[in-house]
């Protein structure tokens, strides 16, 4: 190891109160840090500065050349990606003893007192493995009421959505009064207007296909979802979304969740609750591998729509990645990459690695959970997406 390696690693252990000491020495190795490297000093920073605060004030401000200060399940998502894992347990306990985080999450009586926040939510799913008993039915009833408050937010709507997109592609020959469509009907039958009668006489009438019980004629929904630690809150908005469809009998519902390894999670999408407990947030990313394991669950590609929900940090095969995407297009699956998404609805992610995957023709963009209900509606209906990537661009 060099001695600008030497001077790097030091600062990173002392910290940035000794960032001038070590600039007199050698300028340049503190300037060649890292994205990584500030990253890094900013998660040490927030708990062993002991002059500053835990993701706030002088501890989170960094000296200003890294990346923005991470809200806490970021920041824990961030330790399990950046050190070996005795190290990452070290540095979380110590967090929860010098800030106060044991207490705030793992108390029951305060935890009861909490306001539902999907902050807090995320968090605790990142530490759940070190919920002590006594707390662990505080833990899920407060889980809950967050599920609770987005299920109240997107259920009815995305009900409705599903409703409004299945079978209506295109129409049957088949007559049914129940599945009578009514808007075509009057729009091609207008010319016949009887005026003695005063009603029109349709020369036609059309019929949407009906719901079919053959399970190969099902729409095919497939959830590939991120779970490394900086996704906390999408995979909240996600599990939610991923039971709201599992309960509609006309679509099929897959639900995956990846960092190195995979979960298949599809069993336990009855119950919100118990499928958030199935993700193990933090650890790396390997996005390629997941594709590979859902593109299994592929049998009519014209009726699979594959929603690929990540930050796209992708730490295994970026070409195999984008090359998959590809394929699975080009068979004929409506694939859609929804980008991760903080509790403010911010997105965050690789932006070049966005672009790669948005000029294959894939939308590719974030979307604030209050409008998931309209996309589904628009992918079911095979419509043009490229009005929700225009708006979500500008924000």
């Amino acid at each position: 190891m060099d001695i600008k390696e030497d001077i790097k690693r030091w600062r990173l252990i002392l910290g940035k109160d000794t960032e001038e000491d070590f600039s007199s020495m050698d300028s340049e190795a503190i300037s060649s840090f890292s994205e990584e490297d500030w990253l890094m000093d900013r998660a040490l920073d927030a708990i062993y500065n002991p002059t500053g605060k835990f993701m706030g004030g002088e501890a989170g401000a960094g000296a200003g050349k890294g990346p923005s200060n991470p809200q806490i399940s970021k920041w824990l998502g961030d330790v399990r990606n950046l050190f070996d894992k005795e190290l990452v347990k070290i540095i979380q306990t110590d967090a929860m003893d010098r800030c106060g985080l044991k207490q705030l999450i793992f108390e029951p009586e305060i935890l009861e007192q909490v306001e539902p926040d999907i902050n807090l939510a995320s968090t605790i799913m990142l530490l759940k493995e070190q919920i002590p008993q006594k707390s662990k039915e505080s833990v899920r009833a407060f889980i809950k009421k967050i599920v609770e408050e987005i299920n109240k937010l997107l259920e009815s709507d995305i009900k409705r959505a599903v409703r409004a997109a299945l079978n209506k592609r295109q129409h049957s020959p088949i007559p049914s009064a129940s599945s009578l469509d009514f808007k075509t009907t009057i729009q091609r039958g207008i010319k016949n207007y009887n005026k003695e009668l005063k009603k029109i006489i349709p020369e036609h009438y059309y019929f949407f296909e009906r719901a079919s019980t053959n399970p190969t004629s099902k729409f095919t929904v497939i959830l590939d979802i991120d779970q490394s630690g900086s996704m906390g809150e999408s995979v909240i908005y996600s599990s939610v979304m991923a039971c709201i469809l599992a309960s509609i009998a006309s679509l099929k519902t897959r639900v995956v969740a990846f960092d190195t390894e995979i979960v298949d999670l599809t069993e336990k999408s009855d119950d919100p609750v118990d499928l958030l407990y199935g993700f193990q947030l933090g650890g790396g990313t390997d996005i390629n591998k997941s594709i590979k394991y859902c593109m299994k669950y592929i049998e009519n590609p014209k009726k699979t729509i594959f929603f690929l929900i990540s930050d796209l940090m992708e730490g295994g095969n970026r070409g195999g990645m984008l090359r998959n995407l590809e394929d699975m297009k080009e068979a004929g699956v409506t694939v859609v990459c929804l980008l991760a998404i903080s509790g403010d609805g911010q997105p965050y992610y690789d932006a070049q690695m966005a672009g790669k995957i948005a000029s294959m023709g894939i939308p590719c963009f974030a979307c604030n959970p209050e409008k998931l209900p309209l996309l589904l509606e628009r992918v079911l209906k095979n419509l043009d997406l490229s009005s929700f990537q225009e708006e979500f661009k500008k924000k």
